[in-house]
């Protein structure tokens, strides 16, 4: 039953997504839809983290070069409204959690490269919100991370894991620090039963102001070829043909013939890349954002919070620096149907589940303990900050949900997408192997890759500390710069695209770990 779910399309996303506190008050530009040419060097689908991250490091680069090809991004809803825009906030790599799986399965270099890939993120996501002008915005902060336990099995196994994690790579873990039962409980204002807890360095962010502040820069930055095409699904993509030898994307507004499709939908990815279904898998994760108890101390802003608790799954919690300070608080997988398949799938997101979000609108005192709680938060006035959004006055403020693309074997799809992936022909009687491609841009020429698909997605719930490099990766393999931009040094090749990797991830290796 659930196996024959994974190979349903996903569809297009639905039109009435639930109001994710992020996305209030709106970008300007939201529903910003430019006239769409009908041809461009390239198309990104999606105006995520991904997405954003291809355009800048394309526009960017060509321009650095004098060059200015068009540029087209279509989204089917509003700017950001998919994942990036309903997600928790952190930037918090998994680290000393699958360093030994990484290890077991890849070997030591490749573990190693894919940690520090990972690590990368935190200051890379300040970097380009610097360089744009939107770090204020942005809400980019440096914070303690707490991994906190409630079963004792749990947590011993936790530290054997960070054990080895600090064997091997000591520089890259010298912010790790193990607190057992007592010292947890008094430092972190934690419920009487925490057994302990792992804390390290990490970060959070603002997801939506930073992708839309990027797109805003772009628009102004490249306002003749870069084409920001919202509310304009992708509808279906014909390959070419000895007819015509370019892509033919097709959207309800217009058709767009390009030499370049780059998939940047995630948990949609399947719905155009029918041969990835049951490869990368939707899922419908639930977020809520709530008031904090009057009691808890300052110092909580300055963390963020994974709370282990039962044997499947965890919570995740992050706490704003402004306004109310409201909390960001998502997880509750194991309160879904069936042990949390139910989530398995679903594309839904103008609901969410209502277990879950009873589980995550009580459950925070449970966490830190009645008493740390205390009374309930007050409501802030916040000068018509949010004057045309009417949030819920109690402690739970607002519940959404969002869908993320789970790799069936847990790690992200990023490079060029061969013919039997796309289920799409390339070029006819094009080179088996061509080096390169040239495109005529202004009577000036420029050298990127040859003519094809391509995709970074699949981030199984760890976005923000995967998304930003692998598009920015991506980005150099359509320019055919893979060289030039040393990928070999930092990016893992693990996560490059293959037609043998594609014929080794199944579904029952994903089910086979949740269940582990």
């Amino acid at each position: 039953m659930l196996k024959e779910r994974f190979q349903i399309s996903p569809g297009l996303p639905v039109d009435n997504p639930s109001r994710s506190f992020w996305m209030y008050p709106p970008s300007p530009i939201a529903q910003h839809c430019a006239t769409l040419p009908d041809y461009a060097d390239f198309v990104v689908i999606g105006s995520g983290i991904t997405g954003t991250s291809v355009a800048k490091a394309v526009l960017d680069h060509c321009h650095a070069e004098g060059h200015a090809p068009k540029l087209v991004m279509l989204e089917a809803r509003d700017a950001c409204s998919g994942a990036t825009g309903r997600n928790g906030g952190h930037i918090s790599p998994p680290l000393y959690h699958d360093y030994i799986t990484l290890k077991e399965d890849h070997g030591d270099d490749i573990a190693q490269k894919m940690i520090k890939f990972r690590l990368a993120h935190l200051h890379e996501l300040r970097r380009v919100a610097e360089e744009e002008g939107v770090l204020e915005e942005s809400q980019w902060r440096e914070v303690e991370t707490v991994d906190v336990f409630y079963n004792q099995a749990q947590f011993d196994k936790a530290k054997v894991k960070v054990q080895r994690y600090q064997q091997d790579l000591p520089f890259e873990s010298s912010h790790h620090r193990v607190y057992e039962s007592a010292e947890a409980i008094q430092k972190y204002s934690l419920a009487h039963d925490a057994v302990g807890c792992i804390a390290s360095s990490a970060g959070a962010m603002h997801p939506y102001n930073l992708v839309t502040g990027i797109l805003s820069k772009l628009l102004i930055r490249y306002s003749d070829n870069f084409f920001l095409c919202t509310n304009t699904p992708c509808t279906s993509i014909s390959g070419p043909s000895s007819s015509e030898p370019l892509y033919t994307v097709i959207t309800p507004k217009g058709t767009v013939r390009t030499p370049h499709v780059i998939h940047a939908t995630n948990g949609w990815s399947s719905h155009l890349l029918e041969p990835m279904r049951g490869k990368i898998i939707p899922f419908r994760g639930n977020m809520t954002t709530q008031r904090p108890g009057q009691s808890l101390p300052s110092e909580t802003v300055q963390r963020s919070f994974v709370f282990y608790a039962t044997q499947v799954g965890y919570d995740y919690l992050t706490q704003l620096p402004h306004g109310e300070r409201e909390f960001i608080l998502g997880g509750g997988f194991t309160q879904e149907g069936q042990d949390g398949f139910e989530a398995m799938g679903n594309t839904d997101d103008s609901t969410h589940n209502k277990h879950v979000g009873a589980h995550l609108g009580g459950v925070l005192p449970r966490y830190f303990g009645e008493d740390n709680w205390g009374a309930e938060g007050q409501l802030v006035d916040e000068g018509g900050r949010e004057s045309d959004v009417v949030w819920s006055k109690g402690r739970v403020k607002a519940v959404w949900s969002g869908i993320l693309g789970i790799s069936v074997d847990l790690l992200p799809w990023v490079g060029r997408l061969p013919p039997s992936i796309s289920g799409r022909s390339t070029t006819p009687n094009a080179p088996k192997n061509p080096a390169s491609h040239s495109i005529n841009t202004k009577d000036k020429v420029f050298v990127c890759a040859p003519p094809g698909e391509w995709i970074a997605a699949g981030y199984s719930g760890e976005g923000m500390v995967h998304a930003w490099m692998s598009g920015k990766a991506l980005a150099e393999m359509v320019l055919g710069r893979e060289h030039e931009g040393n990928l070999a040094e930092w990016f893992p090749d693990i996560m490059r695209v293959t037609t043998g990797r594609w014929k080794k991830a199944r579904a029952e290796n994903l089910l086979d770990a949740f269940r582990d």
